[in-house]
């Protein structure tokens, strides 16, 4: 299980000028006055994980030491500060070099060293406020998460889940080669497992960082419908993976979530769920566009007219209230959504 780091990176005027030293800007890990105290089992994790020869590096003192002991490539970090969770990364190499530590982040006079150091394969920008995180993991709302911390099991996959975070070591492996018989491999996976190839979330080379809006209305619209006794999944496919997948009532769905509900967002939400229908693990009775309040009268009708739900947030109907398309243009839809070619 991926673990999370809460780390303050904004409260002193020293941690600001560490951030804008060696986050803000890459570090040359290549160059010699930073290659000559490495040893070279760091040279060559730093290397193999930073081929380009720079990266972004962060640490942590000795005080740190017990709770981050099993920190590995691929946890993810929330950097903190000002009420918010302020940027999203993940460990890359993590290694403990107070030589490299005092380069990097020369410590006060007696000060203690940075020595845990680590680089951050990725960086994403975030507005997470405090509130929201602290709801996630339990804590009290008025927790300003003041030190160091690593979650760990229920407390860093609801994290993961609630925000849909993805490094990239938690991508799913292919679970068989594709064939000429069965050329499309798709298996279930959980909704914490959390990843996806879709270029309009916020996201890097390798860390996926859903915006927090959407992240949110998933989570809503799921429990939405588990007090209804429905079990939401996701599944992974070639074109990526789904936001939500029901198979309840021999009536499979495939939902997509959008953080607005503008035309924009409507158009998304069409273009997505068509790339995605083809890969349902049980063909496809009903798609579904999930929005935080209603669309113009128009997008509804542009979602009908593929044969496309429309669902909204709701309060006054109970949480969500669904606008469905008619069962005529639905039904002469679903061949399209199939994506099979009509026998001659």
């Amino acid at each position: 299980m991926v673990r999370v780091l809460v780390s303050p990176s904004y409260g002193s005027p020293e941690t600001r000028r560490h951030w804008a030293d060696t986050v803000d800007r890459q570090v040359e890990f290549t160059a010699p006055r930073v290659d000559s105290v490495l040893t070279g089992e760091q040279r060559e994790q730093l290397g193999s994980l930073h081929p380009e020869g720079s990266a972004r590096f962060w640490g942590a003192t000795p005080a740190h030491d017990r709770k981050l002991a099993d920190v590995a490539a691929g946890d993810v970090v929330l950097f903190t500060g000002q009420g918010q969770v302020r940027a999203i990364g993940e460990v890359g190499a993590i290694f403990r070099n107070g030589a490299l530590a005092d380069l990097l982040w020369p410590p006060r006079n007696g000060g203690a060293s940075w020595h845990t150091v680590y680089s951050l394969l990725d960086l994403v920008p975030a507005d997470i406020p405090y509130e929201e995180l602290n709801a996630s993991i339990g804590y009290r709302p008025a927790h300003n998460f003041p030190g160091q911390m690593v979650l760990r099991g229920d407390k860093a996959r609801s994290v993961l889940e609630d925000f849909m975070i993805t490094p990239s070591v938690a991508e799913p492996p292919v679970p068989r080669p594709p064939t000429p018989d069965d050329p499309d491999p798709v298996r279930l996976a959980a909704l914490e497992e959390l990843r996806t190839n879709r270029t309009e979330y916020r996201r890097s080379r390798r860390l996926i960082v859903v915006d927090r809006r959407e992240a949110r209305l998933v989570r809503e619209y799921r429990e939405f419908l588990a007090a209804r006794g429905v079990t939401a999944s996701r599944f992974y496919c070639p074109s990526g993976i789904s936001d939500m997948y029901v198979d309840a009532a021999d009536e499979p769905e495939v939902i997509e979530a959008k953080s607005a509900s503008g035309h924009s967002h409507v158009r998304q939400a069409l273009a997505q769920l068509l790339d995605y229908a083809p890969h349902s693990p049980s063909p496809a009775r009903r798609l579904t566009a999930l929005f935080p309040e209603v669309p113009e009268r128009a997008d509804v009708e542009l979602l009908h007219r593929y044969g496309i739900d429309c669902v909204h947030h709701e309060p006054s109907q109970g949480g969500f209230r669904r606008l469905p398309a008619s069962s005529e243009r639905r039904a002469l839809m679903r061949e399209i959504w199939s994506g099979e070619t009509p026998a001659p």
